[in-house]
C-alpha cells in the first residue's frame, strides 16, 4: 500500500502532531511520501522537521521545466481528465472566499500532485486541513488521481464551511476525519444524513516522549506558561493584561509564552505599559523538547484562546504532569474537566482568567498533580499516538481496498 500525505506547509512549526502521527502511520502502514504545497514561511528550528523536510516534494518549488512538461502532458495528452479537473475547480471557486482564479491555480497544482501521485504510485492521498490542500486534493481526484482523505481541525475550516465548499470537498472524499466530537457534529451540518458515516473521530494524539518525561511540579514554581503562536485567536493580549491585573492584586508569579508569531510587538508594548518586566518572557520559535522543558519548568499551562479545535498543547501539558488552565469552546471540554483536571473558563473574561490564574497559584503543588494525572489518564486513553494512529491506519486500508474493488470492477 502506497500512500502520501498533503499539507500546505511540511514540516512547520507548529505542525509536530501532523510529524507524529505520519511517521506512527508509516511504522503501520508502511512508507509514506510527503507532499506540500509550499515551504513553511517560519525558521525550522526542530532537528525532527529538519529530517523531514529533506524528504519533502513541494509542489510550487518544482522547476519550470517540470512545469511545463506536466501541463503539457495533462493538457495534450489526457484532455478529457483535464477538463474533468477544469469543471471541479469552477465549481468550487464560484461563490467561495477564494474565487474564481485562485482556484485556477489549484487546478495547475493538481496536475502536479497527480503527476508526482501517479510516478510514485499511490494509492491514497490524506490531507491535513479542509483548507487549499483538499481543493488540491478533489481537483486532483476528479481527474483520476487516487481518493483522498482529509483532517478538520477547526476553526478555519468551521469559520467558513460555505466559503469553502466544505460539504462538496466531504462528499468527494473516502472519509473525513474530526478530531473531536464537536467537529463532527459541526461537518454533519453541511452534508446529507447519507454521508455521516464518512465522517469519522480520530483524536489527535500525543506519543511516550512526553509521558516518560513527566516529573513532580516544582514546589517553589510560579511560572505559568503559555504555548502557542502570538495570534488573535489565541487570546494573549487579554491573557497578559488580566496575568498584569493578578500581579497588581499581589501576585507573585512569571508568564512565559513560548512561540512567536504577529502579535509579538503588540504583546510587548502592553506588557511595557503593565510594567510586567521580567515577569514576562517570549520565548520566540523553540524546538519542540524547548517546549517540553518549559511546560515542566511551571506549575501549570494557561491557553485563553478564543477559537479552537482541541490544541495539541493541551494533551501534551497533561502527558507531561501539568493541570491546564483554558477556555470552554468547541472541543477543548471534551478533555479539559473543570475542577477535576484543570480549570475551564468563558473565553474572552479577562476577569475570569485573573481569578484562575489566582486559584492556579494558591494550589499547592500536590493537589495539582492529582489533577494532572486525571488528565494524564484522559489523554492515555484517547489521545496516545500508536491507539489512534491505527484507527486512521484501518480507514485508510478501507479506502485502499474499496478504490481496488471498484477498479476491478470497472
Amino acid at each position: 500500500m502506497r500512500i502520501a500525505y498533503l499539507t500546505t506547509t511540511y514540516p512547520s512549526v507548529s505542525h509536530t502532531f501532523i510529524r507524529r502521527e505520519l511517521c506512527e502511520l508509516e511504522r503501520q502502514v508502511g512508507e509514506i511520501a510527503r507532499f506540500a504545497i509550499r515551504h513553511t514561511p517560519y525558521d525550522i528550528v526542530d532537528p525532527d522537521d529538519a529530517r523531514e523536510d529533506a524528504k519533502t516534494f513541494r509542489i510550487l518549488t518544482q522547476s519550470r521545466l517540470r512545469w511545463l512538461s506536466v501541463v503539457a502532458k495533462r493538457g495534450l495528452g489526457n484532455p478529457r481528465a483535464t477538463l474533468a479537473g477544469l469543471r471541479k475547480a469552477v465549481s468550487l471557486g464560484r461563490k467561495s472566499s477564494r474565487g474564481l482564479p485562485v482556484h485556477a491555480a489549484y487546478l495547475l497544482e493538481a496536475m502536479m500532485l497527480l503527476d508526482e501521485a501517479e510516478l510514485r504510485g499511490i494509492e491514497h492521498l490524506h490531507v491535513h486541513f479542509g483548507t487549499n490542500p483538499t481543493a488540491v486534493a478533489q481537483i486532483m481526484r476528479a481527474m483520476g488521481g487516487p481518493p483522498y482523505s482529509f483532517t478538520v481541525h477547526g476553526p478555519d475550516e468551521l469559520d467558513a464551511p460555505l466559503g469553502l465548499k466544505l460539504g462538496s470537498k466531504i462528499k468527494d472524499a473516502a472519509f473525513v476525519v474530526a478530531i473531536t466530537s464537536y467537529c463532527a457534529a459541526q461537518l454533519r451540518r453541511w452534508v446529507s444524513h447519507e454521508q455521516w458515516d464518512k465522517i469519522r473521530v480520530v483524536h489527535c494524539t500525543v506519543g511516550d516522549e512526553f509521558f516518560t518525561e513527566s516529573r513532580p511540579i516544582p514546589p517553589q514554581s510560579k511560572r505559568l506558561v503559555c504555548v502557542g503562536r502570538l495570534s488573535p485567536q489565541k487570546g494573549q493580549l487579554l491573557l497578559v493584561e488580566a496575568f498584569a491585573d493578578a500581579i497588581d492584586r499581589g501576585a507573585d508569579a512569571e508568564l512565559v509564552l513560548a512561540g512567536d508569531g504577529e502579535m509579538r510587538g503588540e504583546i510587548e508594548r502592553i506588557a511595557a505599559a503593565r510594567g510586567l518586566g521580567d515577569r514576562l518572557r517570549i520565548t520566540g520559535w523553540i524546538s519542540g523538547e524547548q517546549v517540553r522543558a518549559e511546560i515542566l519548568a511551571g506549575r501549570a499551562l494557561v491557553l485563553p484562546s478564543f477559537a479552537e479545535g482541541l490544541p495539541m498543547v493541551i494533551m501534551e501539558a497533561f502527558a507531561l504532569g501539568r493541570p491546564v488552565l483554558t477556555t470552554y469552546i468547541a472541543g477543548i471540554p471534551e478533555l479539559v474537566v473543570h475542577g477535576d483536571n484543570g480549570w475551564l473558563i468563558p473565553a474572552g473574561s479577562r476577569e475570569a482568567i485573573t481569578t484562575s490564574i489566582l486559584e492556579v497559584l494558591n494550589t499547592d503543588a500536590a493537589q495539582l498533580e492529582r489533577m494532572a494525572a486525571r488528565g494524564r489518564d484522559a489523554v492515555r486513553r484517547h489521545h496516545y499516538t500508536p491507539t489512534e494512529t491505527a484507527r486512521l491506519a484501518e480507514h485508510v486500508r478501507g479506502s485502499v481496498n474499496e478504490e481496488q474493488h471498484r477498479r476491478s470492477h470497472a
